[in-house]
């Protein structure tokens, strides 16, 4: 999209209010947030209309272009006078109003957004492992489906707010030192859109919004951890034309694992293995996680000689990391099983190894 103002809606340089207007309106409805539209589309159609509706801001902006018509251009020489710079001293509040709520160029108030909604979901640890979509069923105010959010009932017509004059912004003024400082805020009765619809939706009494149960489907990442919160954008209430939707904020609780323990990316596995095998070494079957998130058996070397509490780390094979390709490590403590009770043949063998000092 073209930088130049009249490109931006459309319109040629001798366009009058009316159809400078017009196209505002166009323009803003298809590019409008709430709609799909693009953001940054819609911030500069805004931009374009508030200096080429303005007949003053217009007349700078054809003669000293962008700069001049946000009141930084024509400054050259002070001499003549503020009169002689191109604006007089009520724009300061214009101005000024510029620096303190959003900087040169950007949108001067900020747009309304709707209540976040927060929940708890709980996953397994395989669930965490692989990454999991979940659906989820809410009930929350949700965009009507009769009108689309508008408030319109469908088929009427709309007129201008009476409260912002159709410019979607109230602006009051204050006297100052300095001169006058302009203070820009979105309409609370339009929401910026400038527009109110003739007749309302009858479904949700012209509110654009309706409570009703809605399924939210939410992406769950592997290597998720328990207290982690994820965000749905958009899926919180819904406040109607010219409100932002809420996000919806899903806190994460990684239920306990029978087998595993967790710390970080990390899991800790205790192993029960007799005398015998640590005493004289050998192999073990324990379980892991596959890389497709499966519980698989494979075949732990238990050091001979190994002494109860022993640690085995096995690299690679924890918790895949939230961001990154690789994984935490698994450790493995081992634990000397003594048996509760011994068949004749054990007792006569251990009473043995008892007199070899064993």
């Amino acid at each position: 999209m073209s930088e130049d103002y009249y490109d931006i809606l459309g319109v040629s340089k001798d366009a009058t209010q009316d159809e400078i207007k017009k196209a505002y309106r166009k323009k803003a409805h298809k590019h409008h947030p709430d709609k799909g539209g693009d953001e940054e589309k819609f911030k500069k159609i805004n931009e374009a209309y508030q200096i080429l509706s303005n007949e003053e801001k217009r007349k700078r902006y054809d003669r000293f272009g962008k700069q001049g018509a946000k009141g930084r251009g024509g400054f050259g020489n002070f001499q003549g006078g503020f009169q002689d710079a191109g604006f007089n001293v009520n724009d300061l509040g214009d101005i000024f109003g510029e620096f303190f709520s959003g900087g040169f160029g950007g949108s001067r108030s900020r747009k309304p957004k709707a209540e976040d909604i927060k929940i708890n979901l709980s996953i397994t640890l395989e669930e965490a492992f692989s990454g999991v979509k979940k659906e989820k069923s809410l009930k929350k105010k949700n965009e009507c489906n009769k009108c689309d959010g508008s408030g319109a009932k469908p088929g009427s017509s709309k007129k201008d707010c009476e409260k912002c004059n159709g410019r979607g912004k109230i602006k009051t003024e204050k006297q100052t030192i300095f001169g006058s400082f302009a203070q820009v805020s979105t309409c609370p009765t339009c929401k910026g859109v400038g527009e109110v619809p003739e007749e309302k939706c009858d479904k949700c009494n012209g509110k654009g919004w309706k409570e009703s149960i809605k399924k939210v489907n939410i992406d769950i990442p592997a290597g998720i951890r328990s207290g982690q919160t994820l965000k749905v954008s958009g899926e919180g209430h819904s406040g109607g034309l010219g409100v932002i939707s809420g996000d919806l904020l899903v806190e994460i609780r990684v239920k306990k694992d029978d087998r595993f323990k967790r710390k970080g990316d990390h899991l800790y596995y205790e192993k029960k293995i007799p005398f015998s095998l640590a005493a004289l070494g050998g192999k073990v079957k324990i379980p892991t996680f596959a890389e497709d998130g499966k519980i698989k058996q494979i075949k732990l070397k238990v050091p001979k000689g190994s002494q109860s509490g022993k640690r085995i780390k096995l690299s690679g094979k924890g918790m895949p990391k939230l961001q990154g390709y690789k994984r935490g490590d698994l450790y493995i403590d081992l634990k000397i099983d003594v048996p509760d009770k011994l068949t004749k043949n054990q007792r006569q063998i251990l009473s043995k190894l008892k007199e070899e000092g064993l």
